[in-house]
């Protein structure tokens, strides 16, 4: 497998690629954001590790330009600054997996193979795709006409007030949707209801989504929001 690590700090660039190195993985590394850019494009690596502190363009544009630019190869964000917002910031332009520093080596590596699986596998659906008719995120596919959910071809059996909150979600597939407007999807109209009935939704949807490979991620302050697991 072939790694971009894009990383300004010069100790843990040496020290991350002698670590990957040794284990079967060939790791070219980049300190600066547009020439990482380049370089990205010109070697099309298998995988791409991101810091988002870096000198001039930083992570984020980093990675909002070179999905701009058709560059689709799965990145992993690695970074200090692992407050929520970043972390939905790099899911929303493009990210497929983030790891907060400090962190295990042993995950690491386990992280970047599942994301170098994926695009090994060309028979593999994409974690996000859309189109007119249909919105497919992971295993799940939403078919706007009828409104009905599938998982591997069969439909989801969910109540009404579970259906409309996953197709709310689903509509915007890496985007925290509020408790707030989930509630006025799920429970339109009725003013005896409060907002803590939209978590016992999410409760049950929860558990039938746990074996689809997609999970209903909580974030604390934003709402609710699929990912896809690695």
């Amino acid at each position: 497998m072939k790694l971009l690590l894009i990383e300004d700090d010069a100790s843990m660039q040496v020290a991350l690629q002698r670590a990957l190195n040794r284990r079967g993985i060939e790791v070219s590394g980049c300190t600066d954001g547009a020439l990482a850019l380049a370089e990205w494009a010109a070697t099309q690596p298998d995988v791409v590790v991101l810091d988002l502190s870096l000198p001039g363009m930083d992570g984020l544009q980093v990675l909002e330009l070179a999905r701009k630019q058709g560059l689709a190869t799965p990145v992993l964000i690695l970074t200090a600054r692992g407050t929520v917002g970043d972390r939905i910031m790099g899911l929303n332009l493009g990210a497929d997996d983030y790891l907060p520093k400090p962190f295990d080596l042993d995950e690491l590596e386990a992280r970047l193979r599942a994301l170098g699986r994926r695009r090994s596998d060309p028979g593999r659906a994409p974690a996000v795709e859309s189109g007119a008719g249909s919105q497919i995120v992971g295993a799940l596919r939403y078919e706007k006409e009828s409104g009905a959910i599938y998982h591997e071809g069969q439909v989801l059996e969910l109540t009404p007030r579970e259906l409309a909150l996953l197709q709310a979600l689903m509509v915007k597939p890496g985007h925290a949707v509020s408790k707030e407007k989930l509630f006025e999807l799920v429970f339109p109209g009725e003013m005896d209801v409060q907002y803590e009935a939209v978590e016992v939704v999410v409760y049950r949807l929860r558990k039938k989504l746990a074996r689809t490979g997609v999970t209903l991620m909580t974030l604390r302050g934003l709402g609710y929001l699929l990912k896809v697991d690695a």
